[in-house]
């Protein structure tokens, strides 16, 4: 066979295996000093860093206190967070994440804020990313010194508030840069919530059993 054939062949073949890859469906199942639990698809991989799957994914390293795993597949490089239910990597490049409601049908994640970790409670009723004074010190916002004052209205009455932007917001895949953010005075609410400052700018796809938010 003609060599300039079996080039053709070859690049055939990466070109398949490359779009196949792209579409995989990924999620973090568990963390260890430089190994993952990973699962691709359905199938559960036991992953060390450096180590490749049959998909194409590589673990390329693992951060037990961050709660995260640096993966590459395609030659893209993604973070993906423990606690996301799943994420993906889509075929144009562009980040998604699919989040699962609990038993109240409520819908959780964890994510990132300035690179703090951070738990999301999803509230699309939530005009902009609100957090109360505990979370924003810990994340080292100084909402006093730089937040915009004003009044929110609450179930337990009328509660200060300040308006902030956030450098970066993550979850799963997704992170978006500049995004509005209101420090509430207080201890509420417990968990962030992930309002539509966030949402506003992603694609939300939602039924009985799974919300799907990907970049447009």
């Amino acid at each position: 066979m003609r060599p300039w054939i079996l080039k053709l062949i070859a690049a055939t073949v990466l070109m398949c295996v490359a779009a196949q890859a792209a579409e995989l469906k990924i999620s973090l199942l568990a963390l260890f000093q430089d190994k993952a639990i990973v699962i691709i698809d359905g199938a559960r991989r036991v992953m060390t860093s450096g180590e490749t799957s049959p998909e194409g994914v590589k673990l390329l390293a693992t951060d037990t206190e961050a709660e995260t795993a640096d993966l590459e597949i395609g030659g893209k490089r993604e973070v993906l967070k423990l606690g996301v239910i799943a994420g993906s990597f889509a075929s144009k490049g562009k980040a998604s994440v699919i989040l699962y409601p609990d038993r109240g049908g409520h819908v959780f994640a964890d994510g990132l804020i300035n690179g703090t970790p951070v738990h999301f409670i999803v509230d699309t009723g939530a005009t902009v990313i609100a957090m109360n004074t505990a979370t924003a010190r810990n994340i080292g916002i100084d909402y006093r010194h730089n937040g915009a004052p004003g009044v929110a209205s609450t179930a337990a009455g009328y509660v200060r508030t300040y308006n902030v932007m956030l450098d970066t917001v993550s979850v799963g895949t997704i992170t978006l840069r500049n995004v509005q953010g209101s420090v509430i005075e207080g201890a509420g609410p417990r968990e962030v919530l992930l309002g539509m400052s966030f949402i506003g700018q992603l694609d939300m796809k939602r039924d009985s059993d799974k919300m799907e938010l990907s970049e447009r």
